[in-house]
């Protein structure tokens, strides 16, 4: 296995075409098969499923390509700076459930190691994308929630995959509502009181699985319900259709201003949010400050 195999399989999966990679690589596409199949041969696994549409990663391939991308990633940085003699930026990553907190540490992270020497990306996004971004060696960190409903079925999923959760707080479950809904001013709202208003949930894709759901009580049976993909959504419908979610009860209101809180749901339940990261990996500087930043928000956490 050489570093020109690796950069060529991460070409041809970023380019779901063994024409286009070699095109994007200026080598023949029967010279360019010829490379991934003694790759695929001497790792004892198939990378990629052929087919007349193109080709797809497998499931080992997938992981295989993260871990490939790691390494010529690292060997460009390496060539950049002391062979090219480039000033290359550092980079870090992060991928997320839909948490306000979240963006606000990764903004105040921002803030303090300045964007001239580093490149950063943040992922808001699925559940089941934030456990593969961070697998893929996409990002650095993942930041999501376990309960007891969903650790045993994902705790399984992360051991499969390599992967580590580390606890950074624990709170009770809230409804985030606007502020001039008519519930808004209790101290405690029961689930039968909210029988009549749209209960809105963030939309998992392919893993439309309870285990999935960002949103805790994902199988009680809602009278109403209401599936978005994107926190501004969520937000307009909580205004134009008195929707409310459930949630960690977090408030950032430097982000997402004023017009909206956090009431306790009448419940036992308890959210554990922590980060996933590699097993075995050291926490890059900045990773770390982020996770700092993340821990301040347990002094915000509402009892």
């Amino acid at each position: 296995m050489t570093l020109t195999q690796l950069k060529y399989a991460v070409i041809v999966a970023e380019s779901g075409s063994m024409n286009q990679a070699a095109r994007k690589l200026f080598i023949s596409q029967p010279s360019l098969s010829t490379s991934v199949r003694e790759l695929e041969e001497e790792i004892g696994i198939n990378l990629f499923v052929r087919s007349n549409r193109g080709i797809s990663l497998t499931s080992e391939g997938e992981e295989f390509i993260g871990y490939a991308r790691q390494m010529t990633e690292q060997y460009d940085l390496i060539e950049s700076r002391y062979i090219l003699r480039e000033k290359v930026k550092k980079k870090f990553s992060v991928s997320m459930q839909h948490y306000t907190f979240a963006v606000a540490a990764f903004v105040e992270m921002v803030k303090q190691f300045g964007m001239d020497e580093y490149e950063f990306a943040v992922h808001e996004t699925r559940t089941s994308e934030v456990i593969a971004d961070v697998k893929n060696c996409k990002s650095e960190i993942g930041i999501l929630y376990l309960n007891d409903f969903n650790r045993n079925v994902l705790t399984k999923l992360f051991l499969k995959d390599s992967l580590e959760f580390h606890e950074l707080l624990q709170c009770s479950v809230y409804v985030y509502l606007w502020r001039g809904h008519p519930l808004a001013g209790q101290k405690e709202i029961a689930l039968e009181e909210l029988a009549e208003y749209p209960c809105l949930s963030f939309e998992q894709g392919a893993y439309n699985s309870f285990y999935f759901a960002e949103e805790v009580l994902s199988t009680y049976s809602y009278k109403r319900l209401i599936k978005a993909n994107d926190r501004a959504t969520l937000l307009n419908l909580m205004i134009g259709l008195n929707g409310y979610t459930l949630c960690s009860g977090i408030i950032c209101e430097e982000l997402n201003g004023s017009d909206y809180c956090a009431v306790k749901l009448k419940s036992d339940e308890v959210m554990s949010i922590g980060y996933l990261v590699r097993k075995g990996m050291t926490i890059s500087p900045l990773g770390q400050k982020y996770l700092n930043e993340i821990a301040k928000f347990r002094n915000k956490v509402l009892v």
